[in-house]
C-alpha cells in the first residue's frame, strides 16, 4: 500500500467545501475500501482526514489509554470534533466552521497526503510547518545522511 501522497493547492469555496483530489479519493476506496472520511483538528494547526478504518484504530487506541489529563486533551483535541465527511459528486468534502475557524482556513488551502491520512492546512501554516521541519532537520545533517537523502 502506497497510500496518500502528494501536495496539492485548492481553494475553499464561499460555503466552505474543500476539494479532494481524484487520486486521494482512488487512494481511499482501492487501499482503504472507504468512501468518505472523518476529519479533525491535528497537532500542528491544520486538519486531518482519515480513512473510517483507519480512524476507529487511532480512536481505541486513544479510549484506551488510562483516564488522565493527556487522554482528556487528546478526547478534547482530537475525538470530540471528529466529523464524518462524504464527497459530493464533484470530490469535494463540507468543513465545519469550528474546523475552518481553528486551523484558520479561509481561501486558499493546501490537501498534502500523510500516507495514511489526508492534512489540510492554510498556505501560511503549511510554509510555516515546513519551515519547522526543515530546521529540524538542518540541525541535524548525521540524521538526514544517514537516510541517504
Amino acid at each position: 500500500m502506497v497510500g496518500f501522497t502528494g501536495e496539492f493547492h485548492n481553494n475553499i469555496d464561499a460555503k466552505g467545501r474543500a476539494s479532494i483530489p481524484a487520486r486521494f479519493r482512488e487512494v481511499l476506496a482501492r487501499d482503504f475500501g472507504d468512501e468518505s472520511l472523518e476529519l479533525t483538528k491535528n497537532m500542528d494547526g491544520g486538519l486531518s482526514a482519515y480513512p473510517p478504518s483507519r480512524w476507529e484504530e487511532i480512536r481505541k487506541n486513544i479510549l484506551s489509554l488510562p483516564a488522565g489529563p493527556q487522554r482528556t486533551s487528546l478526547n478534547r483535541l482530537i475525538l470530540n470534533p471528529a466529523e464524518s465527511c462524504t464527497f459530493d459528486k464533484q470530490g469535494r468534502i463540507q468543513l465545519s466552521n469550528a474546523l475552518r475557524n481553528f486551523a484558520g482556513l479561509d481561501r486558499e488551502i493546501v490537501v498534502v497526503g500523510g500516507y495514511d491520512k489526508i492534512d489540510i492546512f492554510s498556505r501560511s501554516k503549511y510554509d510555516e510547518v515546513n519551515r519547522e521541519s526543515q530546521e529540524l532537520l538542518r540541525s541535524d545533517p548525521q540524521f538526514v545522511a544517514d537516510l541517504g537523502l
